[in-house]
């Protein structure tokens, strides 16, 4: 059950991750990479990385791709400026479409052949131990709170002098704008 569940997930990344590619209106781009992102999440349940799959829905569900769907749909679309040869520049050479296209293919190919023989040549000893699901979220909060508390209080400061520099810059744009 649980690999029909992984091979299922993995399809709905795949697909979503391909029809981000082929698809060529921006805003179903982004629908099809929430398939993707969602299938990523579910790939982490089902690792039992139940922390980095409730932090990949809310940071680049919940945040980055609602910031793209926002800024799609506030843009508006410029109209060309008319050209006298507008023909021949909208124009692109059937050659070279192919080339690009057979191009890519190659380097597609030649990554693949790459990730089969590094995989293909690991070894993945925790294969051979038996399932067991277990929350991760204790063990990184005592290792955060323990082992890492200075590089997390660092990291703390430093996000909070950037947003307090960030609020300085944009108060003092706008009172040059007044």
């Amino acid at each position: 059950m649980v690999q029909l569940a992984f091979y299922g997930f993995s399809a709905l990344t795949l697909v979503g991750a391909i029809a981000v590619l082929l698809t060529r209106n921006v805003l179903y781009a982004a629908f099809f990479l929430l398939l993707t992102l969602l299938g990523v999440a579910a790939l982490f349940v089902l690792a039992s990385a139940d922390f980095l799959a409730i932090a990949q829905i809310m940071i680049y569900v919940g945040g980055v791709l609602v910031l793209v769907i926002f800024g799609v749909m506030l843009t508006h679309k410029t109209e060309p400026i008319a050209t006298v040869n507008s023909q021949t520049e909208n124009r692109i050479p059937s050659l070279n479409r192919v080339g690009a296209g057979l191009a890519g293919l190659a380097v597609a190919a030649c990554l693949f052949v790459a990730l089969y023989t590094l995989l293909a040549r690991a070894s993945f000893p925790l294969l051979n131990e038996p399932v067991g699901w277990q929350s991760t979220i204790s063990t990184i909060g005592r290792q955060l709170m323990t082992e890492y508390v200075v590089p997390f209080e660092i990291a703390g400061i430093l996000l909070l002098a950037a947003l307090v520099g960030a609020t300085y810059l944009a108060a003092r744009g706008q009172a040059a704008n007044q």
